[in-house]
């Protein structure tokens, strides 16, 4: 399984935890030159293994464990992993990104990935150092938190070895192991929080994974790479986002800016504005509780928090868990989401999704849909309510399974807010519609950098103009695709942060900045044609965009801008090609009617989502049919022809149509 390309170890492994198998999974250089690495290839192995009628929870379905090229070569933000599988959440592919060092050690143990499929008999830990794998009696260790067991297992490899070693782990936590929808896979203090990989990881009895070596990282160039990096380092200091703003602030600093435009969720959706922001905002978060900023490996950004709790120094609540748990269920105690977030992240559960379910539960109840004893601005027992999740324990085993389900039970389907079964970020869509887009046609559901963060140009950095849908699709899907490409290579999406010329960003009232705004709704037919035409794109772009001359100087691939965003397009197609082998179509990228017929103020039908005539625009860009589904010859020109899934999904469609 060698490889001619730099940047790459050469092999993919795959473990079998029923029959305790672990074999090298075929992976060739065409493989990587198409898909890369990251959720892409992922995406890409759980298209050739998982059928239609595969359960999340499932012996067959896998976790599917991937680095990027990037990974462990010095450069910027770029010691990401992705892990992928069918989510118990949503029923679909879900693909969750996380930092910290075990995609770094997954490389020095001498791989690119790892797929985990099956399920131990009983709870078992894998140890992985260089070719060596070892099963491990995990009894002792369920029912342990995320902390906890990631230091009961340096202790037991430091005994076993004589010498502590340095390593990179994946863990779950209670919610884990008790298959909660929304629980998270943890390494270090980062989570893969999204989409319920801990849940899947608790069902195959896999407590944790640990990874180490002392195999090198070769790159195609390592001079012009290293020249690379230096200025790449320097111009990320250098920008007003990524060298002021994140790391000054971090993304809390975000809700301050969602306030003013209108964008802050607040009270389950219900408004955009929260009367107490300034008690939660990143302003008092760095002036009175941030301790120091950190970041992940190789880092310059350093966008990270460390606050403490009850004494410890741990990491700080990120925009989405001080908005969602702040204005979103009226609690004004910046203490308290401190709190909460150290104790999600104890017990590996998703702060998004736990959130926002108990955001519905609350309006549920008062709504006398469901009386659970929430409430809005009642936190007292919160922790609590928490715990009892992770455990399923009274109304925690009901909250554990997430909105979507509640409402199918409840009712209030219009308050739970979700697309696809996963609950949205805490960004307001009625007053960010080409990000209310973003949300609906997200592969992996509610997630708004799935969604192609459209809120960046809609006033978190730029002020076009919000409620304005056109030109909204197209960006959409550029956004998106190179995105995709960027997280292939297993980089920090933060660092396309910087893809706009830092003075649009520090001069707001310029001219230039008032015209591009103003320009971008009449953008659409341009991206138009670099989106159906990326190939021609046969340049770099240098400095604003460095990813693609990252990547020759790293493998040693022919790469230009065009193909490098191509890439990004055939990963993000692959995705929505093998949802459709599950029945997503057009009907189910939805938001709930909250945001799409309610004005979110009252008289302005400009402040809601104008979802359906931009999903037309949007399926017309990327050349889908107006059902959503990916056209035969878009998927021959993006090399996707060989999964071909095309025939069946046209059926399920008209099938559910005719049921109708």
């Amino acid at each position: 399984m060698a490889t001619k390309y730099g940047g790459y170890m050469g092999r993919v492994c795959m473990v079998d935890l029923s029959t305790g198998k672990v074999c090298d999974y075929p992976w060739s250089d065409e493989e990587r030159r198409l898909f890369i690495g990251g959720k892409t290839m992922a995406a890409k192995i759980l298209g050739d293994n998982i059928a239609k009628d595969t359960k999340p929870l499932s012996e067959e379905n896998m976790l599917v464990i991937t680095t990027g090229p990037f990974t462990g070569t010095g450069t910027p933000s770029s010691s990401r992993f992705n892990i992928s599988t069918l989510s118990p959440q949503t029923g679909i592919i879900t693909s969750s990104n996380c930092g910290g060092n075990f995609g770094y050690y997954l490389k020095k143990a001498g791989f690119d990935a790892l797929i985990i499929k099956g399920r131990a008999k009983a709870p078992l830990w894998l140890e992985i150092h260089n070719n060596s794998f070892k099963f491990h009696d995990a009894r002792d260790l369920w029912g342990m938190n995320t902390g906890k067991v990631q230091e009961a297992l340096d202790e037991v490899i430091k005994t076993r070895n004589g010498k502590a070693r340095k390593n990179g782990k994946i863990v779950i936590g209670p919610a884990g192991e008790n298959m909660v929808r929304y629980a998270s896979i943890v390494s270090n203090e980062r989570l893969a929080g999204r989409g319920g990989t801990g849940a899947v990881m608790g069902y195959k009895n896999l407590k944790a994974v640990t990874v180490s070596g002392n195999h090198e990282i070769q790159v195609h160039d390592r001079k012009k790479l290293d020249k690379l990096n230096k200025s790449w380092f320097k111009y990320l200091k250098s920008h007003p986002l990524t060298g002021d703003q994140l790391p000054r602030l971090g993304t809390a600093g975000l809700v301050s800016t969602m306030q003013m435009r209108g964008q802050l969720s607040t009270k389950n959706y219900n408004y955009g504005q929260y009367d107490d922001f300034e008690k939660v905002n990143g302003e008092l978060l760095a002036e009175e509780f941030n301790i120091v900023n950190k970041g992940c490996l190789s880092c310059p950004i350093k966008c990270a928090r460390t606050v403490e709790v009850n004494g410890k120094a741990v990491k700080g609540p990120e925009l989405e868990t001080l908005g969602l748990l702040g204005g979103g269920i009226l609690n004004s105690d910046m203490y308290s989401i401190l709190k909460w977030n150290y104790e999600l992240d104890e017990l590996g559960m998703d702060s998004i999704s736990a959130a926002s379910t108990l955001a519905y539960a609350m309006e549920a109840n008062e709504k006398g849909l469901w009386d659970n004893g929430l409430a809005f601005g009642q936190t007292d027992e919160i922790s609590q309510v928490f715990d009892d999740i992770a455990h399923r324990r009274g109304i925690g085993d009901e909250l554990a399974n997430g909105s979507k389900w509640l409402s199918e039970k409840y009712g209030g389907k219009e308050f739970a807010i979700h697309s696809k079964g996963l609950e949205l970020a805490a960004y307001e869509p009625r007053r960010s519609v080409g990000l209310g887009l973003g949300y609906a046609v997200s592969n992996r559901g509610g997630c708004h950098l799935n969604g192609g963060y459209m809120v960046l140009l809609e006033g978190l950095s730029l002020n076009v103009d919000q409620q304005n849908p056109h030109g909204k699709p197209d960006f959409t899907v550029m956004f998106q695709d190179l995105m995709e490409a960027v997280s292939s290579c297993g980089q920090c999406l933060f660092t396309t942060y910087a893809f706009f010329p830092a003075p649009l960003i520090s001069h707001p009232n310029s001219w230039y900045t008032k015209a591009f705004c103003k320009s971008v709704p009449y953008l659409g037919p341009v991206l138009r044609a670099l989106n159906t035409f990326p190939q021609v794109a046969c340049i770099h772009i240098p400095v604003l965009f460095n990813q693609s001359i990252a990547l020759h100087h790293v493998t040693g691939m022919p790469v230009t801008f065009g193909s490098f965003f191509k890439a990004g397009k055939r990963g993000y197609t692959l995705e929505r090609h093998i949802n459709t082998r599950f029945g997503i179509s057009r009907k189910d990228d939805s938001l709930p009617s909250r945001l799409t017929d309610e004005p979110q103020i009252k008289g302005d039908e400009k402040t809601k989502v104008p979802l359906e005539p931009m999903k037309s625009v949007y399926y017309a860009a990327r050349g889908w049919t107006g059902d959503g589904i990916p056209k035969p010859k878009t998927l021959k020109k993006l090399n996707l022809d060989g999964l071909a899934s095309y025939e069946d999904a046209c059926k399920m469609f008209a099938e559910e149509k005719e049921g109708e």
